[in-house]
């Protein structure tokens, strides 16, 4: 069936963050701004793993995933967003709403997979030292990545194809700057209780799951950290994994507050601070923490900078 038999509305309108023509361009030059910042953490971040001997480790290497996914997850939204800032018509198509749904979702579940598996790292790197190189071999770094992108991109997929069986008879007006799940679902004049189940069950199992596995993994992590009588070990081991939880506390902090709350408690300030927040400052945050807080990360850049300025 196609899409036009499946819905009266053809396009819809982005609302984006404020309907003031005035902070338009102010809004813009914010925005862009931090879109830069993003790109140039991302690709950085990207490169200096790639290009560092003392970076070629199983951590670096899920955080230069972690880099790409935060990157292309930028891109699906930050270019459409500042198009729409410069623009009195702000139409999306059904389809290309749908497509940008899909992108979104996706990396998002990714991104969540892929902290969960640094969280393992992490523990097999802190409980079992001795035995870390020979378990987090090239072949399981591999399975766990390769798993983290397919669980994502299929459960971006199901809600996809959830939505794509609504229809929608108007009104067309999206109260957001991205075509995101909760938005479509208020916009359809179709039943969509199984779409609520579809968040709460493959939703829950991707959030819930993975979140899960971060906690195991830090509870493990802080239990071992606790018995290291070395003052300096602890503080290494503390500053390794402080950077973790805290892009661990912004990604599920935003997500949970939008996904899965109560549908009675619909705070439009709410949501778009949680909007903002996970669509656009994680990702920008991101490469921030890990370089910031890591002496590794701000050696190996240094090293990289000196061999610039030779050249």
């Amino acid at each position: 069936m196609g899409l036009g038999n499946q819905s009266m509305v053809e396009d819809f309108i982005l609302l984006g963050m404020s309907n003031k023509l005035e902070l338009q361009p102010v809004l813009f030059i914010v925005f862009l701004l931090v879109y830069i910042i993003t790109l140039f953490g991302n690709v950085g971040m990207i490169l200096l793993v790639w290009v560092s001997d003392s970076l070629q480790t199983p951590m670096y290497f899920f955080i230069a995933q972690l880099s790409f996914v935060d990157l292309w997850y930028s891109c699906t939204v930050n270019p459409r967003m500042l198009a729409d800032f410069l623009s009195l018509q702000r139409t999306i198509s059904i389809l290309g709403c749908f497509v940008q749904l899909f992108f979104f979702g996706s990396f998002a579940t990714t991104e969540c997979f892929i902290i969960a598996v640094m969280a393992y790292d992490r523990y097999l790197a802190v409980c079992n030292p001795l035995l870390y190189s020979l378990l987090m071999n090239s072949t399981l770094t591999g399975k766990l990545l390769f798993s983290a992108y397919c669980g994502g991109f299929l459960h971006g997929l199901i809600h996809t194809c959830g939505v794509v069986r609504l229809r929608y008879c108007g009104p067309n007006l999206i109260p957001h700057f991205v075509c995101d799940l909760p938005q479509l679902l208020r916009l359809s004049c179709s039943d969509t209780s199984l779409n609520v189940v579809f968040i709460f069950v493959f939703g829950g199992i991707a959030a819930m799951g993975s979140l899960i596995i971060v906690v195991v993994s830090y509870t493990f992590i802080l239990m071992a950290v606790l018995k290291i009588r070395s003052r300096e070990g602890r503080q290494r081991a503390f500053s390794t994994c402080t950077s973790h939880f805290t892009c661990v506390s912004l990604s599920y902090g935003t997500i949970f507050t939008m996904y899965f709350r109560p549908k009675s408690i619909y705070l439009p300030g709410l949501d778009a601070i949680a909007s903002v927040c996970y669509a656009i400052l994680v990702p920008m945050v991101n490469p921030l923490i890990y370089s910031l807080r890591n002496s590794e990360v701000k050696g190996a850049l240094r090293k990289v900078i000196q061999r610039i300025s030779i050249l």
